[in-house]
Formats: C-alpha cells, sequence, structure tokens
C-alpha cells in the first residue's frame, strides 16, 4: 500500500494527539523507508532501476530486513521507544507501535510478496501485486475511502470544521494516489506513451519513489492542520 498507510497516520493523530501529525505519518511508513535505505545499502535491491520501466506487477523485491515478519518485533519495539523518548508518553509508543504493526498486516493483502524471514521461508502474504495488481490498488482504494470516512465523521462529532475545499484537497491528494497505482498497475509509463529506451539520468525508481513519499507527506502536513474547532464543544 501506499495512500492507505498515510490514512492510519491520520487516525492515529486524531486518537493519540499528544503524538504529532509529522511523527505518525513517518511511522506509518516506516518499513517503507527503511525499504529505501535498504535497497541503498544493496540488502533490498529493488528492480527495474529505470522508473519509466516500472509497474506494481513487474517490480521485484526481497523485502527481507524492512517486512519480513520476524523484523517486526524488531520495528515494532523502535516505534514504540521512539514515541516513549520523544513524547514522554507510552501511550504514544503504542500507537506508534501498532502503527507499524498494522503496515505490515495491510502490506499482507495488498502488496508485494512477504515471508516469515527470507525468500526460501514461508510465504504469508497474498503478493497481489505480482499477481493481481489491479485487486491490489482496489482493495487499498477501499480500505482507504472507510479509514477517510470515519476520520472526518470522528473529526465532525468532535467539533472539527473544514472548508470544503480543504476536504476536497485532502480526499484528491488520496484519490490521486490511488489513479497513480492503477495507472502504473501492470502497464509503464514508458509503455502507455510509447517512450523509446534512454537513460535520462534521474530516472531511476526509488529516487522517484522518495520524492512521491515525500511530496504526499508534505501535503498532508499543510493540509491536515487546517481546521477550526467550533466553540460549542468548549
Amino acid at each position: 500500500m501506499l495512500v492507505g498507510h498515510f490514512s492510519t497516520a491520520l487516525v492515529a493523530n486524531q486518537k493519540v494527539p499528544a503524538g504529532s501529525l509529522l511523527f505518525f505519518l513517518v511511522i506509518s511508513q516506516l518499513q517503507d523507508i527503511l525499504w529505501t535505505l535498504l535497497h541503498y545499502l544493496g540488502l533490498e535491491v529493488t528492480t527495474p532501476t529505470d522508473v519509466l520501466d516500472t509497474t506494481l506487477q513487474g517490480m521485484t523485491v526481497d523485502m527481507l530486513y524492512s517486512h519480513d515478519l520476524m523484523p517486526q518485533i524488531f520495528w515494532m519495539a523502535v516505534a514504540f521507544l521512539l514515541g516513549k523518548l520523544l513524547f514522554k508518553s507510552n501511550k504514544v509508543g503504542v500507537t506508534a507501535a501498532i502503527v507499524v504493526f498494522g503496515h505490515f498486516v495491510l502490506d499482507l493483502v495488498s502488496g508485494h510478496p512477504h515471508h516469515v524471514f527470507g525468500a526460501d521461508s514461508i510465504d504469508i502474504s497474498l503478493g497481489l501485486y505480482a499477481s493481481n495488481a489491479y485487486l491490489a490498488v482496489g482493495i487499498e482504494a477501499v480500505f482507504t475511502a472507510v479509514v477517510m470516512a470515519y476520520f472526518f465523521s470522528q473529526e465532525s462529532k468532535n467539533g472539527i470544521q473544514r472548508t470544503g475545499i480543504n476536504r476536497k484537497s485532502i480526499i484528491a491528494l488520496f484519490i490521486f494516489g490511488i489513479v497513480f497505482m492503477l495507472f502504473i498497475a501492470t502497464t509503464s509509463v514508458r509503455d502507455w506513451f510509447g517512450i523509446p529506451a534512454f537513460d535520462l539520468g534521474f530516472a531511476t525508481t526509488m529516487p522517484n519513489l522518495i520524492f512521491t513519499y515525500a511530496a504526499i507527506l508534505l501535503c498532508l502536513l499543510y493540509l491536515v492542520p487546517k481546521k477550526t474547532v467550533s466553540l460549542e464543544r468548549h
């Protein structure tokens, strides 16, 4: 998943405001951040290298350390300690650990293959990116819609008001993420537009993936705090 994980961060921050939106957004993508770092360390090398050739179905990576089952115990502990130390709150730490575990569970349903520990161990995921990328994106779309509907309904109950433009902008950001994934589910940008094979120098997969994550995170950091609280609630 991509935007589906970001939606869980909004709910986590809503339920545990003692943390911060930035913290929960980063924690919601902890495994994917680790994946990018491990890619450059040569431990979870991702192909194809050219982003113009990349599709969800055709992307291959053994996410041994970032996404397999056994390392999740360690990453959950890291998330807990970060929450506890940064915000002096066990509740923030526990919530962060739950968000990390949620990322793992969601990826089992809609994501790349995940194993107990290593490609030679038991495959515990559906691996829908490889077997049915459109179904994977469809599941993410439904999940994201449900979570965002809950998020906005809880805001209304808590007397939080948003302008129509603000709410639509947040929704549009999540829709963009889903549409983008549908666009490259089984057909690459090169195939969509008939782009000849040549090296642009900057069109490598991981930097562009990092840019996409960062852009969504920054947009959410800008849009989500723009709200007002009704005086009737005080």
